[in-house]
């Protein structure tokens, strides 16, 4: 590196004195960056995160790049003790890593004890043994900018690899600790290199300062902007299928979750508020409170504030406290005041400031007490470990004791599901025959008599996961009180758009599964060159083959009617591929078709002809070209960051599709006559399109542009000139009637706030959504749709020139949590539709598809939206 530097400049006479200053600052460097990295292998000491990092914890943010360094510097120099996983990368390729931990007797075998644990649970063959260490998992910094999680790690780390620190040693003679010391690390180093940006030198705790106030869209979500505490569940996320699929591979005793909130609040530990589910048992419940106790003493013991029993609920299988317990194991949440407005330092409300270190050193006993609370009661937490997969497959809870999925639903909407059973290792099988029997349809929402189909899929209750089963299945969730969390409603039925049934019996599983074709077709039709080839249009697959298509410059038609052709029926949305038009392919035409089919996993069959025995022919005007739309979507202040990234992952990650990201800051000075589509995700658009800004947006609508406007974004244009979305008047005659007839009901007690709030709130409820099918934006759907509902809509059918695609009639409320006044808002109301503009149309989602990605049923509609609504 000397040798480069002198190159670079003669040396004089004159520039000695400055050559020695560089020489010796050059020679430092060199020396502390050597220092620095033997530090990461087994050389030298065993240092403490002061020492490896240069400051003191909590005096600066630390980013994941360097966190890791110092968890490699932990594990290299524990050598028999601790084992770095690496289990996957983060969309910005960052890595995703674990340390497993265990006593020198343990350690050797770790597999073992992995193995037994799953033996345990009845999910490998075999007798699973008790005498064994149990297994405790601790998560840190699910949300980026709860940074002091992944801070407090790094003590944590240093705590279990110290061999001075007697205690801890003792703890894991009992436990074997897994620690995933950053689980969102795009997250984490968004806020951390903001923060650090952005600081004052000296520690400034004005709430006004500038490194209090994280810039959209914060830190707290992944790359996506997808909340990975809510994807626990669904695993839509890369982060979170490779920790999945890893966690899985242990089943843990005991998992934490370690998490921050508003900077003016203490700190929050188990035992959980209410609502619990249901299905947590009376052992989970228990070890709640016994968790408690066992912080309760450190917390106590150092004069620290705290709370229990508020807020955080155990009630939503979304979360990492939810997901595991379902799972079998206890699951808490923990919660340190601060976030990403605390910064280093921030004058709370009281009067006192608190620090990050403070923070860490909350964290930093949580994590200790939670070690030792596990390592005490392990012989306890293995019993009922044990017992509750015991209990699960023998015994299983609830009404129904068979999930039944029709094979008749569409193949790809079918395999999705099955696969994400895989995943969650949930057993099932197959019907052998046709039965008829009692069961509750899914459907019509009813108790009655359903027939079971050979080859239908069967999920038995009577197997280790059937309590995960039931959490995931059960139609109407049981909800002890109102003021819960998150949604309320998430059945895999309905969030995949499937028939299904559950039904109280027992149901045979040994038949096989439906074999399943990418081309058919006349033996014809597919050996020699066919007219055509035609793709059904029913689900996401089906969007994503079209897309593929598109890109590979593949002209393609959709059939506006139903017709019938070589003796098939074909609905509304069916996609056309004729090699008319498609000539410049040449020979790759037919391989190109059927490699997109296989890819996208969409079965297309090949016709010999244009003819159709009824209905349109392929050839006819109701068969409609599909231009390939180039489509944006706006981002930035305003926008909800969470509804923006599941836009963006939609076309990224699940379609594979260009788009473009418009920024609110300078989007008024865009030119918008290179874009077709235009999505506004929910936000608040009042500072973003201005009186001169809508008059140019509806310009570029009447132009031929198609504008899709989502929750807030459809709510912001009601109202407004040109548009015929409307909002529905509140009753002011008959509230002063109610008022009049009942004057005390003015009288209210401030201790019932969050009763009355709670009759405003929609908690994620399913609604059965009206369809008009014969619209392109419902084309491949029935005549309903089941929607998630998060927002009382509230809002007119659409006048003449509009289309009322979607929308709730009364009585249409399937399952979920709805407040008494937002149900009567729910009631005859417009949900989703579009109206022309000029030579443009103007689609209204008042509900959002695309929620969190896991509503797989609601995926089709907005992939019409984007491709064959004003075609």
């Amino acid at each position: 590196m000397l040798q480069r530097i002198l190159r670079h400049k003669p040396f004089t006479a004159s520039c000695s004195q400055s050559f020695s200053r560089l020489t010796i600052l050059i020679v430092a460097a060199l020396f502390s960056f050597t220092s620095r990295a033997q530090t990461t292998d087994a050389a030298g000491p065993l240092l403490t995160p002061e020492q490896f990092l240069g400051y003191k914890l909590g005096a600066q943010f630390t980013t994941h790049a360097e966190i890791l360094r110092y968890v490699a510097h932990v594990t290299a120099h524990t050598p028999g003790r601790m084992k770095l996983v690496p289990y996957g990368k983060t969309y910005e390729r960052r890595p995703l890593e674990v340390v497993q931990i265990a006593s020198a007797e343990t350690f050797g075998r770790l597999e073992e004890v992995r193995h037994n644990n799953l033996k345990l649970a009845g999910l490998e063959s075999g007798t699973g043994q008790r005498q064994q260490p149990a297994v405790c998992w601790l998560s840190y910094n699910v949300h980026g900018n709860e940074a002091v999680s992944s801070e407090a790690v790094m003590q944590v780390l240093y705590d279990l690899a110290n061999p001075q620190d007697q205690q801890m040693q003792d703890w894991l003679k009992n436990t074997v600790v897994i620690v995933d010391p950053c689980v969102n690390p795009d997250g984490r180093d968004r806020y951390a290199n903001w923060y650090n940006r952005v600081r004052n030198q000296a520690v400034n705790a004005n709430p006004d300062s500038w490194e209090h106030h994280e810039p959209w869209p914060g830190g707290r979500y992944n790359h996506y902007y997808f909340d990975l505490n809510r994807d626990w569940a669904w695993q839509t996320q890369q982060e979170t299928r490779q920790r999945i699929e890893l966690y899985n591979q242990w089943l843990p005793e005991v998992h934490a979750d370690f998490h921050e909130m508003g900077p003016n609040n203490t700190y929050y530990f188990s035992p959980a508020a209410k609502p619990y589910h249901a299905d947590l048992t009376a052992w989970q419940r228990k070890f709640q409170g016994i968790l408690g106790d066992y912080n309760k003493v450190a917390f106590d013991k150092n004069n620290w504030l705290y709370f229990t029993r508020e807020v955080y609920d155990l009630y939503a299988p979304t979360y990492g406290d939810t997901w595991p317990s379902f799972n079998g194991a206890i699951g808490m949440t923990y919660e340190q005041g601060g976030g990403g407005p605390a910064g280093v330092g921030y004058a709370r409300l009281d009067g006192d400031t608190l620090t990050l270190a403070q923070r860490i050193a909350h964290h930093h006993a949580a994590s200790r007490a939670t070690i030792q609370a596990t390592a005490e009661r392990h012989d306890d937490l293995l019993r009922e470990f044990q017992n509750y997969f015991a209990t699960a497959k023998t015994k299983p809870q609830g009404e129904f004791k068979t999930y039944v999925l029709s094979a008749g639903n569409d193949p790809g909407q079918l395999r999705a599901l099955t696969q994400y059973l895989n995943r969650n290792q949930i057993e099932y099988g197959f019907a052998t025959k046709r039965t008829k029997t009692k069961g509750f349809n899914y459907t019509s929402g009813k108790s009655e008599t359903v027939q079971i189909e050979p080859h239908d899929v069967v999920v038995s209750m009577y197997q280790p996961k059937s309590t995960l089963v039931k959490v995931l299945f059960e139609p109407r969730p049981q909800l002890e009180d109102s003021l819960t969390y998150d949604i309320t409603s998430w059945a895999l039925p309905y969030a995949f758009g499937v028939k299904a049934y559950a039904l109280p019996g027992r149901l045979d599983a040994s038949g096989n599964a439906p074999s399943q074709a990418v081309v058919r077709g006349s033996a014809a039709a597919t050996t020699e060159r066919p007219y055509a080839y035609l793709a059904r249009w029913n689900n996401l697959q089906d969007v994503r083959f079209l897309s593929r298509l598109l890109q590979q410059k593949v002209k393609v038609r959709y059939a506006e009617k139903e017709f019938e052709s070589e003796g098939q029926k074909y609905a509304p949305g069916t996609l056309v591929i004729t090699r008319t038009g498609n000539e410049g392919l040449g020979a790759r035409f037919d391989q190109l078709v059927r490699a997109q089919a296989d890819s996208a996993g969409t079965v297309v069959t090949a016709v010999k002809s244009g003819f159709s025995t009824s209905g349109r022919d392929l050839g006819s005007s109701t068969v409609h070209f599909v231009k390939q739309p180039t489509v944006a979507v706006v981002a930035g202040p305003g926008v909800d960051a969470t509804a923006f990234g599941e836009v963006w992952h939609f076309f990224e990650q699940q379609l594979g599709y260009p788009l473009t990201v418009l920024g609110t800051d300078y989007l008024s000075r865009v030119s918008m006559n290179k874009y077709d589509v235009l999505i506004l995700p929910n936000g608040s658009y009042n500072d973003v399109y201005t009186d001169r800004n809508l008059e140019s947006l509806k310009a570029w609508v009447r132009d031929g542009g198609r504008l899709i406007a989502m929750e807030g974004a459809a709510k912001f244009l009601a109202n407004k000139k040109d548009f015929l979305l409307k909002t529905k008047p509140v009753d002011s005659v008959a509230i002063k009637k109610e008022n009049k007839a009942n004057p005390y009901k003015l009288l209210r007690r401030y201790g019932d706030s969050e009763r009355e709030e709670a009759e405003d709130v929609v908690q994620g409820s399913v609604y059965r959504v009206q369809l008009d099918n014969t619209h392109p934006l419902a084309f491949g759907y029935g005549d309903t749709y089941f929607a998630l509902v998060r927002n009382p809509l509230n809002y007119r059918f659409l006048d003449k020139g509009g289309w009322n695609v979607g929308v709730i009639k009364k009585n249409s409320y399937s399952a979920g949590f709805i407040g008494t006044k937002a149900r009567k808002e729910l009631a005859d109301t417009f949900v989703v539709g579009t109206q022309n503009l000029g030579r443009g149309e103007v689609v209204y989602l008042g509900d959002n598809p695309l929620f969190r990605a896991f509503w797989q049923g609601g995926k089709l509609l907005f992939g019409n939206a984007v491709f064959l609504v004003g075609q």
